[in-house]
């Protein structure tokens, strides 16, 4: 898979679009996403705590507790 973008060009070789690809448009939305996220102080806190925990359960434990 290749993370090259196309551009796409009118008549007069001014570009008017771009194809993304589709992992590429994903990395770049997480990303986003995770910026936004970390510009609240509160938020920032809440995320930081919780990638330190160390007490959590497997997703197949989860999904039996749900029972899912």
């Amino acid at each position: 898979m290749t993370n090259a973008l196309r551009y796409i060009y009118d008549s007069e070789g001014q570009t008017v679009s771009v194809v993304v690809p589709v992992a590429f448009w994903q990395e770049l939305m997480a990303e986003r996403e995770t910026s936004y996220l970390l510009s609240s102080p509160a938020m920032k806190k809440r995320l930081l705590a919780a990638r330190k925990r160390q007490d959590g359960i497997s997703l197949e434990a989860a999904c039996e507790k749900l029972g899912i």
